[in-house]
This record gives structure tokens, C-alpha cells and sequence, in this order.
């Protein structure tokens, strides 16, 4: 796939996830209303349920940059300190053909970094200090370059907007199944009533599942494709293959990722055991070596 079939199939899945988390969360609500208060109860609540998350997707379509820089706990780089970063920034967006997107920091020593916004016009590059604290300049170049390539390819939309929506999901449906919990003490003696529980429970469990091989599927192929984006803007595959093995082997966990965001991360943000074994699987990430294998062919 080019980038600009990749940009339009980015553009098509941002409104696909929206439609599908429409209907989920639409889903989710009525029957959370039916144990509650029975078949009416619960088609009242539906067009209700419908509205709001209408009105979210329309909220994390133009405000789902600032929620994520705002749980990361990102600040402006602002400063003589982010000087140099700042002029990365603008050389390599020249190069690329977008405007130069803002600058945010995180303060935190893991190095790692990450693009959000909703289009090139409007697009946010945010870096933790570790980052600009352990990487030489052309590794740096690198990760500035990929996170543009994000920006350019249309990422940043597409994986904002699923942040948001996704991490939504998980909230109601833990807010669900804790509530059905109550629920059901009241509920257990009535006819059925078992059996709805255990219906909603599932539906409580299975529904961030499914939410987070979405994130699993959109995520992987795009890395590849901003790896690639960033090398050919620096013209030095070498110098963004350094960075990702440096930032792989760091010991230091990302306190500001959560699982909501870390799929927005050049790196996998989550270090230790539990980035290992069975856990990529389900990891949005592709495998570190396989990205520095690609770069060092091109």
C-alpha cells in the first residue's frame, strides 16, 4: 500500500471506529438498562445513550489531542532548553510538506515519544525528556522524523480518536460490570435474573477486549509505514534504528502511558515481563527487531 492509499484508508477507518463505537456503546447501554428496569426501561435509555455518543465522537474528533496530552501530563516546550528540538521540528516538517506541528514535553526520564492532533493542520509532537536527555542528534531526527510521518500519513487522527473512544468503552464497561455486581443482590432471586448478570458480566469483559484488538489491528502496519515515512526524510534509516534500540533496551517504565495511550508511543511505553512472552500477542507494537531489520534494508 502507497501513502496516499494508506492516508485515505486512515481517513475511512476514522469513520468506521466512530459508527462502531456508536453502536457499541448504544449497545452496551441498553443493556446495562435492561437488568436494571426491564424492556422499557432500556428503550428509553437508548435514544439517550445514542445522543451522548454521537455527541462524544464528535467530541474526541476535535478535542481528542488535548485529552491525551492532558493524561499524559504533557506541558508546551517553551524555552532555550527545547531550542534544538524545536528547530528538528520545523527543518524536518519543511521537508515533509506540513506545517510545523506544536511541541509538548513530558517530564519524565523514560525516552520515548508521540504524535497526536486530528489532521497536519492541527497536530501535536510530544517527546519526554528522557528522550531528549539520551539520544545523540541524528537518533533524535529519527523520532521526530516518524512522529511527522505520522502526522502526514493521517495516524494521528485515526489513533487519537481511538485513545479516546476506546478508553471510553473501558470505562463504561467496568462502570457496568461493577454496578451489575450491586445489581444482582437485589436481582438474583427473580427469574432470569442469573442469567442477564451473567450476560451483562461477559458483555462487560468481552467489549475493552475486542476494543483493544481494534488498536492491535490499526497500530502495527503503521508503525512499519512511519518508520519508513521518517527514514526517507532524514535519508539516514541508521540514525531511526538506533533510536528504537535504545528506547527498546531502556529499563525505565513511562509512568505518564496508560493503556488507553500506549499504542500512540514510537515504543512500546510498558517495560519489564509484562511486555514479554504472551503479552505480545496482544501487543500494538510490532516487534522492535523487525522495525530495525526493515530500516537497515532500505
Amino acid at each position: 500500500m502507497d501513502l496516499y492509499s494508506q492516508i485515505d484508508s486512515n481517513k475511512r477507518k476514522t469513520w468506521i471506529i466512530v459508527i462502531f463505537f456508536v453502536f457499541i456503546l448504544t449497545g452496551l447501554v441498553y443493556l446495562f438498562s435492561y437488568i436494571l428496569g426491564g424492556e422499557e426501561y432500556a428503550f428509553a435509555f437508548v435514544p439517550l445513550a445514542f445522543i451522548v455518543s454521537v455527541f462524544s465522537s464528535i467530541g474526541s474528533y476535535y478535542f481528542s489531542d488535548k485529552i491525551v496530552l492532558a493524561v499524559s501530563g504533557a506541558k508546551k516546550a517553551e524555552g532555550h532548553e527545547f531550542q534544538q528540538l524545536h528547530n528538528l521540528v520545523e527543518n524536518l516538517s519543511i521537508a515533509a510538506g506540513v506545517t510545523k506541528p506544536q511541541v509538548y514535553y513530558i517530564d519524565d526520564s523514560a525516552p520515548n515519544a508521540f504524535a497526536t492532533g486530528r489532521d497536519p493542520k492541527h497536530a501535536v509532537i510530544c517527546v519526554t525528556t528522557g528522550l531528549l536527555q539520551k539520544l545523540e542528534r541524528d537518533e533524535l531526527e529519527g523520532v521526530i522524523a516518524h512522529e511527522l510521518g505520522h502526522v502526514k500519513n493521517y495516524d494521528i487522527r485515526l489513533m487519537a480518536i481511538v485513545a479516546v473512544l476506546v478508553g471510553s468503552i473501558a470505562l463504561i464497561a467496568d462502570w457496568m460490570l461493577r454496578s451489575t455486581f450491586y445489581e444482582g443482590r437485589d436481582r438474583d432471586r427473580k427469574s432470569g435474573g442469573g442469567i442477564l448478570i451473567f450476560i451483562a458480566i461477559f458483555a462487560a469483559i468481552l467489549t475493552p477486549i475486542i476494543a483493544q484488538l481494534i488498536k492491535l489491528a490499526l497500530s502495527r502496519n503503521r508503525e512499519y509505514l512511519a518508520d519508513s515515512t521518517g527514514a526517507y526524510l532524514t535519508r539516514y534509516p541508521k540514525g531511526l534504528a538506533d533510536a528504537l534500540i535504545k528506547i527498546s533496551q531502556d529499563r525505565e517504565p513511562l509512568e505518564a502511558a496508560n493503556k488507553g495511550t500506549a499504542h500512540m508511543y514510537i515504543v512500546n511505553p510498558f517495560k519489564g515481563e509484562l511486555a514479554k512472552g504472551f503479552a505480545n500477542m496482544f501487543s500494538t507494537h510490532p516487534p522492535v527487531e523487525e522495525r530495525i531489520k526493515r530500516l537497515m534494508q532500505m
